[in-house]
């Protein structure tokens, strides 16, 4: 029945039957007066009286920790308005709507617009099962449908006081009140529980790829073969091949300089350069199978950085220009992708003054936020940044060292090496870290698998 005394059908209204002696109702005929806040931004004071928006009662509760303040003055002139008093019930009607929020306090406070003070009839319904009430999908979906505006939504007054509401007997409200606080908690740790699960289930095909790669560089991925050779037979061949581009000019003689890391006769890792010799079991993060051996990541490719562009350069020489492509950190994607037609181009009489990274060699970040988690092999020759790392097999093994690259020991032994504020590595402590490395019929194997591997995780 409508104020005028007309008789309305709202039939197509309710939404399910109730049971005998409950009644439908609107939310108007449940409390004795409805306001909100005032519209008006007041004054902040250092201390006073708090003042409560949103944000304070986002949690259901009313949370005075971080709220703004007011004048005692202030808030007298905002009280003959809009008066909160323990017993009353706040509800968010601006931003995120349809928060209830029981005051339970005798403290003073006032009100911002975007929430609505309601003073509820007395012995006629249960405040707390009116907090559930409000809380539940049929008073949430209609306090969606009714929200004005596109950027804050607003639920205004004279639609919540039009909301539908279902309206048990007082003692029965009170048992369902009782029993949801029973069984509520349960409910908040099945969904926390299920969370997890959802966010375990979203995160799985990581996780499973990350174990794959630490059992591959421990050895365990394949077995081991004798008829394949050993990591020190590989090592030799590596030293003929930088020997090699010594003598053409390519390399520089320091880097014959390699170190050999073996284990003594007491067990433990040791280190020799030249003929110094010390102990760095402490880096050694696992045992190895016989075959393999460790060594640094500088002793097995030839690793560098690139060179960075001024804007000013960036627009006036290389932009939609001719030429070798030049690689940044935002064109290699956490999807492990190179993207190669960036719109930034080397011309060739400009080459000699970039470092290039051959093709089939690794690219890695090594500074920023992106340090040690974007890693691609590119399938050309290209310039790249200097924020980008550079690793040149000096033998065909780039994939392994791939690999290795996103495997937990070394993004762990990566991490250990930042430094800054924005998070970075240098080239020179990329170049310490150690790696595991097995003989080379042996990596491909283990590549082989890898591959085999994520593929069946697709």
């Amino acid at each position: 029945m409508l104020a005028t005394g007309e008789v309305k059908c709202i039939d197509e209204e309710i939404p399910f039957e109730v049971p005998k002696g409950w009644e439908w109702c609107r939310f108007s005929s449940l409390y004795l007066s409805l306001t909100d806040g005032t519209h008006s931004t007041p004054k902040y004071t250092l201390a006073g009286i708090p003042f409560i928006s949103v944000k304070d009662i986002s949690s259901g509760i009313i949370d005075f920790s971080n709220t703004k303040y007011i004048s005692k003055e202030e808030h007298q002139k905002l009280s003959d308005r809009c008066h909160p008093q323990k017993g009353d019930l706040l509800l968010s009607k601006v931003g995120t709507t349809g928060i209830p929020a029981l005051v339970t306090t005798d403290q003073e406070f006032s009100l911002f617009v975007s929430v609505a003070l309601i003073k509820l009839t007395q012995n006629k319904f249960s405040n707390e099962f009116l907090v559930f009430m409000i809380q539940s999908p049929l008073v949430q979906e209609q306090a969606k449908e009714n929200t004005r505006g596109v950027g804050n939504k607003n639920w205004v007054l004279s639609a919540v006081s039009k909301t539908l509401m279902v309206v048990p007997p007082l003692e029965e409200q009170k048992r369902i009140k009782n029993r949801l606080n029973i069984v509520l908690p349960y409910i908040e740790r099945y969904s926390s529980s299920q969370d997890k699960l959802d966010l375990l289930n979203v995160n799985i095909v990581t996780y499973l790829k990350k174990s794959i790669l630490q059992e591959a560089i421990k050895g365990k991925l394949v077995s081991q073969c004798a008829e394949e050779g050993t990591a020190k037979e590989l090592l030799e061949q590596i030293k003929a091949e930088k020997q090699k581009l010594v003598k053409e000019g390519k390399l520089k003689k320091s880097a014959l300089n390699d170190s050999i890391i073996f284990r003594g006769d007491d067990n433990k890792y040791y280190e020799q350069v030249g003929d110094v010799t010390r102990c760095v079991d402490e880096e050694i993060p696992f045992d190895i199978p016989n075959t393999w051996i460790w060594t640094r990541l500088s002793c097995i490719s030839n690793i560098y950085t690139g060179n960075s562009i001024s804007e000013a350069e960036k627009n006036s020489k290389y932009t939609r220009a001719h030429g070798r492509y030049y690689i940044g950190t935002k064109d290699v994607g956490f999807d492990n992708k190179i993207k190669y037609d960036n719109g930034i181009s080397i011309p060739k009489q400009y080459e000699n003054n970039f470092r290039i990274a051959p093709a089939y060699s690794v690219l890695m970040c090594i500074e920023g936020g992106s340090a040690g988690k974007k890693i691609a092999i590119n399938n050309q020759d290209v310039c790249f940044g200097n924020k980008l790392c550079c690793f040149s097999p000096f033998v065909g093994i780039q994939k392994y060292i791939y690999y290795y690259l996103q495997s937990h020991s070394f993004i762990e032994l990566f991490n250990l090496r930042k430094t800054g504020i924005i998070g970075g590595v240098s080239i020179v402590k990329v170049k310490e870290i150690a790696i595991p490395l097995p003989p080379i019929n042996e990596q491909q194997r283990i590549i082989a698998q890898i591959e085999k591997l994520f593929e069946q995780l697709r």
